[in-house]
């Protein structure tokens, strides 16, 4: 994996007299989107069957994972993990308050499987270093304990500070009904 450290003025108020602070910020370098048709094409290639046969193959997916999730199953993606649908929502106190209005964000929920979580891991990442004047400065080959965030089982920024995620909820017709979190205690919003 390739990431270019650009040299950056960062600003962390909006005073004008703010100098700022002059920081190597990192970010993957992106290559660019690979299109549907290409991704059949590799995968008919791959499998020995018909970019025909792989496109049928890939529509039904597609039309099978969007109907399972929307009833609320989290559906394998094969060799990449799992998906589900979720929602984030405000916690209140009396259940004649319960509303669909209080859901604040629909969300789509990946959960990579371990092989791929072990893919990245092994993945060396190579660092290109450029001061303001675009001009590098220095590369970098990672060295480092290739450790890999884990969306699922780490508390979210939302759940330390708003009262938590939960796994409770379903598919119960209409159009209220889905994922709601919160905790026991009480806190502003929850959410899966």
């Amino acid at each position: 994996m390739k990431v270019k450290a650009i040299e950056k003025k960062l600003k962390f108020t909006k005073d004008e007299n703010d100098p700022g602070v002059w920081r190597y910020v990192m970010t993957p370098e992106q290559y660019s989107s690979l299109s549907q048709k290409k991704v059949i094409r590799e995968a008919a290639l791959r499998s020995g069957v018909s970019q025909g046969v792989m496109q049928a193959c890939w529509d039904a997916a597609g039309e099978v994972i969007k109907a399972w999730a929307t009833e609320g199953h989290s559906v394998a993606l094969p060799g990449l993990g799992t998906m589900r649908f979720g929602l984030r929502s405000k916690a209140v106190e009396d259940v004649n308050d319960v509303k669909t209005k209080l859901i604040t964000t629909r969300r789509i929920i990946f959960t990579p499987d371990v092989e791929l979580k072990e893919e990245l891991q092994n993945t060396s990442i190579q660092i290109t270093c450029y001061d303001r004047d675009g001009k590098e400065v220095k590369r970098v080959t990672s060295a480092d304990d290739a450790e890999v965030e884990d969306n699922e089982n780490a508390p979210s920024q939302d759940s330390q500070n708003q009262g938590g995620s939960g796994n409770t909820g379903g598919n119960t017709g209409g159009n209220e009904g889905g994922n709601t979190g919160g905790t026991p205690t009480g806190g502003e919003e929850g959410g899966m």
